[in-house]
């Protein structure tokens, strides 16, 4: 039994921390590529192709194994595809409004907003005082940089606010997809990007983006498409994508929900060091504390978490209870994502549109 549990210990930190690696580093990824290349609804699409292609085409080779695509798989996972391509456009815009800084704190909000909604929607146990210290913690770091953030505008907060409201949803909504659904890891990876890909044709021509892209390839600046620096970057972040959809779906099986979202919001200690060495935009020092403080609330989150696996004797008899009512909470679930889904998706296309939307 003890080498079982050490096995498990072992893979479940070994997807977590290939999960931290390739979100550590995408973020400045992703800001070199939208900088280089901006198109941020072609970068996002040229992502879910990579992803969606390399799956399919090393699972012709026998390099891996994926649940085949049909139509009624697809129907069901559709609304979390939704919901994970709005989490990826907003995310995008707002590294193309905003510095990488900016982009860690507002995520690093995150961790206390999944928390709510994990133990509203999703029924887990409320967090422990510790644990909610921690998330506390967080929030405090957070509110301390952007009270020093000189560079506040109105639309690169209206950015976050849709980023923090997309991810949260997409964090617990995932979740809930990913432990009912039964695919296995690269299916998921296959149906996320696939189903992706598939909307975002309807984002070019609602943001009219298509019309940018047309425009650049007419002109004498289509040659900066294929600038080799924007071609790296843009190759590199899709190189990266498929690596964060396999660790990061692994991960989502393994840990709660609230535990992927903190263990995203840790590993920006790297980002923050390499962002400081390689952007001239950044924090100020007292930003900079501000912000490796919402890095030390995630780990105290981690201790929190670690040091009470082991109470809660009744927990499983209080599963067990809950799953009988899991069944009609997932339907109100399901009914109830695409009101909240519309009323995201017109903010959303506001904000692209060019159209500040009051908060």
């Amino acid at each position: 039994m003890r080498l079982e549990a050490q096995k498990q210990y072992c893979a479940t930190s070994s997807l977590v921390i290939g999960y931290a690696l390739c979100s550590s580093l995408l973020s400045l990824i992703n800001k070199l590529a939208i900088t280089k290349f901006n198109y941020p609804g072609l970068l996002t699409a040229l992502q879910y192709l990579t992803s969606a292609a390399g799956v399919w085409i090393l699972g012709k080779l026998g390099f891996l194994h994926h649940d085949p695509f049909n139509l009624g798989t697809a129907k069901k996972f559709l609304p979390a595809a939704l919901v994970f391509y709005l989490a990826i456009f907003t995310n995008t815009n707002l590294l193309r409004h905003a510095n990488v800084d900016n982009f860690i704190v507002f995520r690093s909000l995150t961790p206390l907003l999944v928390a709510i909604a994990d133990t509203t929607f999703r029924r887990q146990p409320c967090p422990s005082k510790l644990t909610f210290l921690s998330l506390v913690i967080i929030l405090g770091g957070a509110v301390g940089y952007v009270a020093t953030d000189d560079g506040f505008t109105l639309t690169t907060y209206s950015w976050a606010f849709a980023y923090l409201v997309t991810i949260t949803t997409e964090m617990v909504y995932i979740k809930h997809i990913v432990t009912n659904l039964g695919l296995n890891t690269w299916g998921f990876v296959l149906y996320n990007n696939l189903l992706s890909l598939m909307i975002a044709p309807l984002f070019w021509v609602l943001t009219g983006e298509y019309a940018d892209v047309f425009a650049a390839l007419g002109s004498s600046s289509g040659a900066d498409l294929v600038e080799p620096v924007a071609f790296s970057a843009v190759s590199l972040s899709c190189v990266f994508g498929l690596l964060i959809s396999f660790f990061g779906f692994a991960a989502r099986k393994a840990i709660s929900a609230t535990a992927f979202t903190v263990t995203g919001v840790v590993n920006k200690f790297l980002t923050v060091a390499i962002n400081v060495l390689i952007w001239d935009k950044h924090a100020t020092p007292f930003g900079l504390v501000c912000l490796l403080l919402t890095s030390v609330g995630g780990v105290f989150y981690q201790q929190s978490v670690t040091g009470g696996v082991r109470t809660a004797p009744n927990q499983c008899e209080s599963k067990q209870m809950d799953s009988k009512n899991d069944i009609k909470t997932d339907k109100d679930e399901e009914k109830g994502i695409s009101g909240k889904l519309s009323r995201v998706f017109v903010f959303i296309l506001l904000l692209a549109a060019g159209r500040t939307p009051l908060i």
